[in-house]
Order: structure tokens, then C-alpha cells, then sequence
């Protein structure tokens, strides 16, 4: 699923594809900007900042978010689509490429200059330039929910979704009930930081250093299977900050206490 290592490879593609080009196809298929066209400006770049994705156009930025099913793809003008037109929600083209955004559950366009104020919620970003541990520490310290929800507000820390907030707690020994007050925040953000940053430029993301498929978590997906460390079958639940924002939970009641 989409998250902040997800994001920053997608917008790396993108710079690396289109930045320097300019727009010769813009279609955005969503009501509030179905009318936008930035054809003939140029595409100054692509970056990202946690979960959201930004596309610098002119003086412009095409925002989105991925949320759970998300995707930009590449593809030559003219090629053939992989997938059904329905599920496009933006295209974004140029002479040698085209981006094809499909499934994006936020699609809007702003004034560059207005990225900040858009963005001043967010929690440090651990993959940015400017990663701020003390201040995420900070953030996630005073939050005395429990800890894997408090991982997942990006309020705190912009990046980590749900496999990773499981991970890492695994990988802590910390259960993801535990109230953050009694959790080392700073030692779990700078694993936190460490693993992303080493995600970030592989296909497939690996916790255990196995990126085969169904090696590489430690508790996330495996419900009622046996821990790789002692062999205690993985537990699932769900948490969240309300009923309508639960999110399921994996742990290992033998590591974790």
C-alpha cells in the first residue's frame, strides 16, 4: 500500500520523467478542475512531503494523494493502457511521456506558493531534506493516545502508514495498545527513520531484510501464523482514533509486552 517510501520512489519517477518538459496533455478528471489546462507550461518538478505527492507546473502544483489504492504510471504517448480509462483521475503529458494517475482519491491544483499553507499540518518527514527527530519526538510525546495510532496521525510524523507503524513496533517489542507516554519515542522514530530511508529506493519494502514475497514482515499480513523469532502465532485487532477510522493491528503476544 501507498506510504511515505511509496510516495517519495513515485515522485522521483515522475521528476525524472517529466521535470524539464513541458505539458502537452493535461486532463484532470475530477469536477472542481475538470476546466484547468496548464498545457505549454513547463514541468519544474516532482516531490513529496509523507503521503502527499506534488507537481510543480508554471506557477502551479498539481497535489495528490494516493490513499490506499492509488498510483501514478508512465507511459510513452500513444501507448496502450494497462488498465480501464474509468479508474483515471489525471494526466499530465509531455512529448516523450505521459503520467497517468489512477484511482487517486485527491486530485486538486494550487498556486505554488500555497504548498505550505496546504502542508502545515503535517508532521517531519523523515524522508525530507529537513528532517526534524527532535521535534517529531516532540510531537508524538505529547500525543497520550496509544501508540499506533499516534504513529499513524500525520500530525506527528508524516510518512508511516499501517505496516509500518506494525513493523516497527514489532521490531521494539512494544505492544500497539501501550500508551505513547510509556514508549520511547525517540529510539522508535529513529528506527522509524533509518528503516523508510532504506526503503525508499527498493521495489518491494522488506523489515527483515528478505524482500521475497512472504519474507519480508514480521507480524504484518500474518495473522495466526507463527512469529519468526519465537513461534507464537500473531495476534490481529484493530485500533483507531475513533470507530471510523480503525485500522487492523498485527502483533506477537510473546515479543511484544
Amino acid at each position: 500500500m501507498p506510504e511515505g517510501d511509496t510516495v517519495f520512489r513515485t515522485a522521483l519517477r515522475l521528476h525524472e520523467a517529466l521535470a524539464g518538459g513541458a505539458v502537452t496533455r493535461f486532463d484532470l478528471r475530477v469536477p472542481a478542475f475538470a476546466t484547468a489546462d496548464l498545457t505549454g507550461r513547463t514541468i519544474r518538478g516532482c516531490a513529496s512531503r509523507g503521503k502527499h505527492l506534488l507537481m510543480r507546473i508554471g506557477d502551479q502544483t498539481l497535489h495528490s494523494h494516493l490513499r490506499m489504492d492509488g498510483a501514478w504510471l508512465l507511459y510513452r504517448p500513444g501507448e496502450r493502457w494497462r488498465h480501464p480509462d474509468f479508474k483515471v483521475r489525471a494526466i499530465v503529458g509531455t512529448n516523450d511521456r505521459e503520467a497517468v494517475g489512477i484511482d487517486i482519491a485527491e486530485v486538486e491544483l494550487i498556486p505554488t506558493s500555497t504548498e505550505e499553507q496546504l502542508l502545515a499540518h503535517l508532521g517531519p518527514d523523515p524522508l525530507s531534506e529537513d528532517w526534524d527527530l527532535a521535534e517529531a519526538a516532540r510531537r508524538l510525546d505529547a500525543d497520550i493516545r496509544s501508540i499506533h495510532v499516534a504513529l499513524l496521525d500525520q500530525r506527528n510524523v508524516a510518512g508511516f502508514g499501517n505496516e509500518y507503524a506494525a513493523e516497527l513496533l514489532f521490531l521494539r517489542g512494544i505492544l500497539p495498545t501501550t500508551l505513547t507516554p510509556n514508549v520511547d519515542v525517540r529510539a522508535l522514530l529513529d528506527l522509524g527513520a533509518r528503516t523508510i530511508r532504506a526503503n525508499r529506493l527498493r521495489s518491494n519494502r522488506t523489515f527483515t531484510g528478505v524482500d521475497r514475497p512472504g519474507q519480508s514482515t514480521w507480524v504484518y499480513g500474518r495473522a495466526n501464523r507463527p512469529c519468526r523469532r519465537c513461534g507464537t502465532l500473531i495476534r490481529r485487532g484493530a485500533q483507531g482514533a475513533d470507530p471510523t477510522r480503525e485500522r487492523v493491528t498485527f502483533w506477537c503476544p510473546n515479543c511484544q509486552r
